[in-house]
């Protein structure tokens, strides 16, 4: 595990990257692409890095990288819907005693989901990012994950 400071480096570093490749972007689609390649690619304890995004009342796969995704998830069960009930962040430090988890990919042990915004501040769905480790998520995630999803519909 990389410490907090080193953590928070990346992450800065990781913020201005995607900031300057969506800068002149109009397309959510390929903005959440790219952050989903930059943070999969960069951060090596992410295992599963995708979005569900809200469609019709369901909870569907978007843009990821990682095994083979769950294309419709359970309707209020797992993390990803907790994130969506609550509108908050959701750290989950071992997914086996999370309640309903939903286990698309069996190695996951870890997840972070973060809400994601449209620009009238509506839900719209999540950021979702499993560790193939336990305890992989901490605040200093929350926050830069938090500020990096801002920019799928800031551009």
């Amino acid at each position: 595990m990389m410490d907090s400071q080193k953590k928070a480096e990346r992450y800065g570093r990781l913020y201005d990257q995607i900031s300057g490749l969506l800068h002149k972007s109009n397309n959510m689609l390929s903005n959440m692409s790219t952050i989903i390649a930059v943070l999969h690619h960069k951060m090596d304890y992410f295992f599963w890095t995708g979005f569900y995004l809200l469609q019709d009342g369901r909870l569907q796969v978007g843009p990821y990288q990682g095994s083979l995704a769950c294309i419709d998830l359970q309707k209020d069960t797992g993390v990803c819907w907790a994130g969506i009930q609550t509108g908050q962040t959701v750290i989950v430090d071992d997914v086996a005693a999370f309640p309903g988890h939903i286990a698309c990919d069996a190695r996951s042990c870890s997840e972070i989901v973060v809400p994601l915004l449209d620009q009238e501040g509506k839900l719209v769905g999540v950021l979702d990012v499993d560790s193939s480790s336990k305890s992989s998520f901490d605040e200093i995630d929350a926050l830069w994950l938090e500020r990096i999803v801002r920019l799928v519909y800031s551009s």
